[in-house]
């Protein structure tokens, strides 16, 4: 049964479901009016019919709410049919095995990125991205890596989304220098995080491209200053780049839904 009826009532759903997600717990209602774009009414009448839906879960005792089953279910089937992420599984699982480092793997979606999957194999470093979390591609090691091998026409577009809010004094305010960074790395094949979305965070970056040359996603290993060097991470290149290319060549055929040319 489907009980929205416009674009404007399933935006305003999905907002509430992104809202719930975002708070990574079980919610009460008057949390999530706080921070809601929307008066009471709308949002308790929101919030129930994402649970009538299954798309929430509704504790009564505790009077919070939570992703429920059916949603929970559905990015189950998102992640093995829109993502990258079965296909670059063994791959990248294979890679943090063989470097103890963490391992990301990243889409872009409407100018940002999406962190699909992530491995951890050693417990000396938490890195902050988890799966399904979503970043900003002008600050990242992931999101330069994809915006340099976009399209003239699909770069520009993207580059329209990013906000270009400084989080560090590396971060670049501008499209203009980092379309200057976006030429660099396309001749080079790397592109690194220089502490540009968080204080204390690095990492190298590597395209992830079809064999006719089409960005899919990226792969990053990400780690502190206090363990790495920008120079260190270097030694990492040969590794993360022959990971990229057997994750490319297996995604040849593979078509994400709203992959950018």
């Amino acid at each position: 049964m489907n009980v929205v009826t416009s674009d404007g009532t399933v935006a305003k759903a999905l907002s509430v479901l992104d809202q719930v997600t975002a708070m990574g717990r079980p919610v009460r209602m008057r949390e999530l009016l706080e921070t809601s774009e929307f008066p009471k009414p709308t949002l308790y009448r929101l919030l129930q019919t994402l649970t009538n839906q299954r798309m929430l879960s509704y504790d009564k005792e505790q009077q919070t709410y939570a992703p429920g089953i059916r949603l929970v279910s559905l990015a189950h089937s998102a992640w093995s049919q829109a993502s990258l992420a079965p296909i670059a599984a063994p791959h990248i699982s294979a890679l943090a095995a063989s470097l103890r480092e963490a391992i990301h793997l990243a889409q872009i979606d409407n100018g940002q990125v999406v962190f699909v999957d992530k491995r951890q194999a050693s417990n000396r470093f938490e890195t902050l991205a988890r799966t399904g979390q979503v970043a900003p591609a002008y600050c990242t090691g992931v999101g330069k890596a994809i915006l340099a091998h976009l399209s003239d026409d699909a770069q520009a577009q993207a580059l329209r989304q990013q906000a270009f809010l400084k989080y560090t004094g590396a971060t670049h305010t501008s499209a203009e220098t980092l379309l200057r960074e976006l030429e660099e790395i396309r001749a080079d094949g790397i592109a690194f995080d220089r502490e540009e979305h968080e204080v204390g965070i690095i990492s190298i970056a590597a395209p992830i491209l079809t064999n006719v040359g089409r960005v899919v996603g990226a792969i990053s290993i990400a780690t502190a200053t206090n363990r790495h060097t920008l120079d260190g991470l270097n030694a990492f290149r040969p590794a993360l780049l022959d990971c990229a290319a057997l994750i490319g060549a297996e995604a040849q055929s593979w078509q994400s839904p709203s992959a950018p040319s």
